[in-house]
């Protein structure tokens, strides 16, 4: 299998999976708010799943380095995944649908360092920033599809979320067997590594991160603080009735979209200015707030596009950077910490614009732009250390 092929074929894998986890992840505010959640409690609940999804990969990234199992964990997670959603229809009560909401999150913790230094050997023979960017516009397909069918069930359903849960348990069976294809057929994806990148065991191999992957961390960490998340922009589309419920999902699917279009450009760009493309995720992140948080349709679903442009360069190009900046051997460990100081950041991040939406919206919209200046100024201050020094040389064209 060629390495677009695999990068192709894992882009189907999360193609499916986005269609179970996105789709559900469309209506968790409202869901949760229609099981008597509060704006706080949405922002901690949807927080705390972020914290999991991105915190416990401290465990899970240096378990990949040190055992190699890449695909039972990236298939273990998968399948927590793809199981948690569907149960979240028999959810009872809101602690019990909660505990779902974060144990959804949970799988991503167990898959996405594995997942990522899988890629990431296929990637690079491609080019990083284009491999990463062609396999989250494919996993945007998901994204758009899955919350258009579940708004295609709420319609059907009067509103009731239940039926729209159990039908993502169809993709969610896909999602496992489309990897166990992968798997049959490329066992070991490092036969795609360059051979200067190739990964070697023994006292050579380097155990310390370098400085530049801790200046990005800085980086990623503060401008993570400071962007919203989806569940409080539901929440406000649909507590204000801006927008009719069965019409949150398809804002979500349209900021997919977006999320695409923004990943296969900064991907593209990526590959050749460098780093430097990272400059528009702080400016874009401080928009969102003052557009989004309005009481008027047309700027309230301006800030939501925004925030799918934002989140596209954070799925796809913030996590190619990551692999150009550190060796292979500790690639794992590498997107783990990344991932957990993104997750604590994310997780904190959340909770405070929640808690300041409930009492000002003039205090979210500045307290975002003041933590997205101080990522700004991170980023310029230590941009000659975020130039990757193993970023290969692509081959050929998707």
């Amino acid at each position: 299998m060629t390495p677009w092929r695999f990068v192709v074929g894992f882009g189907v894998v999360s193609l499916l999976a986005d269609i179970v986890y996105e789709g559900a992840r469309a209506v968790t505010g409202p869901y949760l708010a229609s099981l008597g959640a509060s704006a706080v409690l949405v922002g901690v609940i949807t927080g705390a799943g972020e914290a999991f999804a991105l915190a416990g990969r401290l465990v899970s990234g240096p378990l990949t380095d040190r055992t190699r199992a890449y695909w039972p964990l990236a298939v273990g997670g998968y399948t927590l995944t793809v199981t948690s959603v569907p149960l979240l229809g028999f959810a009872t009560g809101l602690w019990s649908a909660g505990v779902l909401v974060i144990a959804e999150r949970a799988g991503k913790a167990v898959r996405s360092p594995a997942k990522d230094v899988l890629l990431s050997h296929a990637a690079g023979a491609v080019g990083r920033g284009r491999g990463f960017a062609v396999h989250e516009a494919l996993d945007q397909i998901g994204a758009l599809v899955g919350p258009l069918v579940v708004a295609g069930i709420l319609v059907l359903s009067a509103g009731d979320y239940r039926p729209a849960f159990f039908a993502l348990a169809i993709p969610g069976v896909a999602v496992l067997v489309v990897l166990e294809r992968l798997l049959v057929r490329v066992p070991n994806p490092a036969v795609y590594e360059p051979t200067r990148q190739a990964p070697t065991a023994g006292a050579g191999a380097p155990t310390r991160l370098p400085t530049a992957y801790w200046s990005y961390l800085a980086f990623a960490a503060a401008t993570t603080t400071g962007f919203a998340g989806f569940g409080l922009l539901a929440f406000h589309l649909a507590t204000h009735a801006i927008v009719p419920l069965a019409v949150v999902p398809v804002v979500y699917a349209a900021a997919m979209v977006v999320d695409a279009l923004a990943a296969l450009l900064t991907g593209w760009c990526y590959d050749r200015t460098g780093a430097r493309i990272l400059l528009a995720v702080p400016i874009l992140s401080a928009l969102i707030p003052p557009l989004a948080f309005q009481d008027q349709p047309i700027p309230a679903v301006v800030g939501a596009l925004l925030w799918g442009a934002v989140l596209g360069v954070q799925e796809s190009t913030l996590r190619a950077t990551v692999a150009d900046l550190v060796p292979v051997q500790r690639r794992g460990t590498a997107y783990g910490i990344f991932a957990a100081g993104s997750g604590l950041a994310a997780f904190a991040g959340s909770a405070l614009l929640g808690l300041l939406y409930s009492r000002s919206l003039t205090a979210v919209v500045s307290i975002t732009a003041a933590i997205q200046l101080v990522a700004l100024i991170i980023f310029v201050t230590y941009h000659l250390r975020l130039r990757a020094p193993n970023r290969p040389r692509p081959r050929g064209n998707p």
